[in-house]
């Protein structure tokens, strides 16, 4: 089969579309045979070797977080999967990844894709849709009738934050820059605030209930985020190589997210999508040979919004 590997850390030179051999499922495990993947913006940081610590990966390594496809072959043990049965996932960020043609996937990793948006743009919901998800809720723990900021919500994390936030019955303040103002907008934010003229700090009026932070700042910035939330509130952060900041005094707490794959969450926003109450926004669709080009606009800042991989 074909895949996109690199065989040695480094820039985006390092990968390689080559021939691979294709794999088989051991128990337990599902062959999926990948209709498309997605770009995620962590892939190039391990690509480029600085998260083996975290997410230590074995060379050669094929990228590609997210996958939708169809099964193609179950390993012993597995249930409530057929083969042709159309799935989507978020893969262990340790294995090898969706950008082939074929990939070995956890059966408890994958849920019935949704019927409401082509096959390929489901791949655009798994990991930035329970980043978003696990955010709010799991950590979060939102309410209806709380307040929320999303620092970044023209990003694919942020989209998805806000639209599940404004559906829980939060009110929902959002920063983002001029160009994204408009979907951030029409996702269901009450309060867009352009931060290319206003600091996170001063886009709060009144204290809110929960912060998501999604874009990198200033280190004293998010020092400064427990100060806008109520007592008892929570900042939760995903610019992981700064630790949330707390406020114990105030029992603010901070939280650093690090998301994982669950499958009974990633059905929940697959019924959203279904239902209408959930939007999947696609960016760009690149073939799988176009991926090493997508790492080197990435690592210039040319990425703006998912980009998903189109295999099959």
């Amino acid at each position: 089969m074909k895949a996109v590997r690199f065989h040695e850390f480094g820039g985006p030179e390092v990968l390689r579309h080559e021939d691979v051999e294709q794999p088989a499922p051991a128990a337990g495990e599902v062959l999926v045979r990948v209709t498309a993947t997605t770009f995620n913006p962590v892939e190039g940081n391990i690509r480029l070797g600085v998260m083996q610590g975290p997410i230590p990966v074995d060379l050669p390594h094929t990228p590609g977080l997210d996958v939708a496809g169809e099964v193609a072959e179950l390993g012993e043990g597995v249930e409530g999967l057929a083969v042709g049965d159309e799935v989507i996932g978020f893969l262990p960020m340790t294995k090898p990844g969706a950008a082939a043609e074929y990939v070995i996937a956890p059966a408890a990793a994958l849920t019935p894709a949704p019927e409401g948006v082509p096959l390929a743009d489901a791949a655009a919901l798994p990991l930035v849709g329970l980043t978003a998800y696990q955010a709010l809720f799991d950590h979060g723990q939102l309410e209806a009738g709380q307040r929320v900021l999303v620092n970044g919500a023209g990003g694919p994390v942020g989209g998805y934050a806000v639209q599940l936030a404004k559906q829980a019955g939060a009110h929902v303040i959002a920063t983002a820059s001029p160009r994204s103002a408009e979907a951030v907008r029409a996702a269901g934010a009450d309060e867009v605030v352009d931060h290319t003229t206003t600091g996170v700090l001063s886009a709060v009026t009144e204290p809110v209930d929960l912060v998501l932070n999604l874009a990198p700042v200033d280190p004293d910035v998010l020092a400064g985020l427990p100060s806008v939330v109520r007592s008892g509130g929570v900042v939760v952060n995903t610019t992981i190589w700064m630790p949330a900041p707390t406020d114990e005094e105030r029992d603010v707490r901070g939280v650093n997210l690090y998301v994982r794959s669950d499958a009974e969450q990633l059905a929940k926003l697959v019924a959203l999508v279904d239902s209408g109450d959930l939007r999947v926004d696609v960016a760009r669709r690149v073939p799988l040979t176009g991926l090493p080009e997508i790492h080197v606009q990435a690592a210039s800042g040319e990425v703006r919004g998912k980009v998903v991989v189109l295999v099959a």
